[in-house]
């Protein structure tokens, strides 16, 4: 599965897939404001990378106005979290032949340009 989590008008989405080389062709682009994550997709991220922490974007606004920097979360509170909210699950989140990229830094846009080379 080629699989791609984004905004399109996210700038660090354009960014990463852009410098990946990611265009849509062979890969299934999925805007998460307008269908948003599925439990089901989630908990395939989740068993991927480790926990629902990981996946959570705490440089979403709402994250602030909700006063969430004050909590300390369990991992079924994040995942309640990022499934109520499109703006909670980190992106661009890219999946390759089972390997999930966070690519919001170099490191993991590397990687994934790396992987599909």
């Amino acid at each position: 599965m080629r699989k791609v989590y984004y905004l399109p008008h996210c700038s660090t989405c354009k960014k990463a897939l852009a410098e990946i080389g990611i265009d849509g062709d062979g890969f299934e682009l999925q805007n998460t404001k307008e269908k948003h994550i599925t439990g089901e997709e989630l908990d395939m991220l989740k068993d991927k990378v480790g926990s629902y922490e990981t996946l959570f974007n705490r440089r979403s606004m709402k994250y602030r106005s909700m006063g969430l920097k004050d909590k300390d979360l369990s991992e079924e509170e994040y995942r309640e979290l990022i499934l109520g909210e499109y703006t909670f699950l980190k992106r661009p989140m890219i999946v390759i032949d089972g390997e999930v990229y966070i690519a919001t830094t170099k490191k993991a846009v590397q990687a994934a340009k790396e992987k599909l080379s």
